[in-house]
This record gives structure tokens, sequence and C-alpha cells, in this order.
């Protein structure tokens, strides 16, 4: 089972930054991302093993463009409900049509 990492910054700059440095990281894939209160609050979420996850995030956590992340978290082994409430928001995301 993969892992879940989450990263949650102020603006979407800062949201693309740090997906751009979890990926370059280590061996994680983007997943999905959420936006709230108009694109103030940015989360990016990656999905990769539980090492790989936890360094991206991490880095990115330490390396964030803004003045620091919000919040951050890894969870190791989701729930079924946990994995459901993600794939609902990247089901959302693949259904939006491309520019």
């Amino acid at each position: 089972m993969k892992s879940l990492g989450f990263i949650e910054v102020s603006g979407v700059v800062a949201a693309i930054e740090a997906l751009d440095t979890m990926v370059k990281t280590a061996d994680v894939e983007f997943v999905t991302w959420e936006r709230k209160l108009g694109g103030r609050l940015v989360t990016m979420i990656v999905q990769g093993d539980v090492s790989a996850v936890t360094q991206a995030v991490e880095t990115a956590a330490a390396q964030c463009i803004s003045d620091k992340p919000l919040v951050h978290a890894v969870i190791a082994r989701p729930h079924e409900e946990t994995i459901k409430m993600v794939e609902l928001s990247a089901s959302r995301l693949h259904n939006l049509p491309v520019i």
C-alpha cells in the first residue's frame, strides 16, 4: 500500500514550488490538490512508499518559498476511508477540461 504525503501552503505559486521539490527529491507521484479560500490555502498530495513520501514532504517543508508551510503530514498506511476521500478529490481534478 502506498503512503500519502500532504503539504499545505499559502498560495498557488508556493504549492507548485512545493510539488516540484517533492517530485524531484524522492520517488513520489502527484495525486491531487485542494484549493481553499480562493487559492490562498493550497494542499498538495503525493503518494509513494513511506520513506520516499517522508523525505519528499520534509524537504519541501524545509525549502518552502513562503515563510513556512502551514502544515504537513505523512500517512503511512491510510485507512480505506481516507483513500476514498483522496480519490474523490483526484477524480474532480481529472474531470476538469484541459485549457
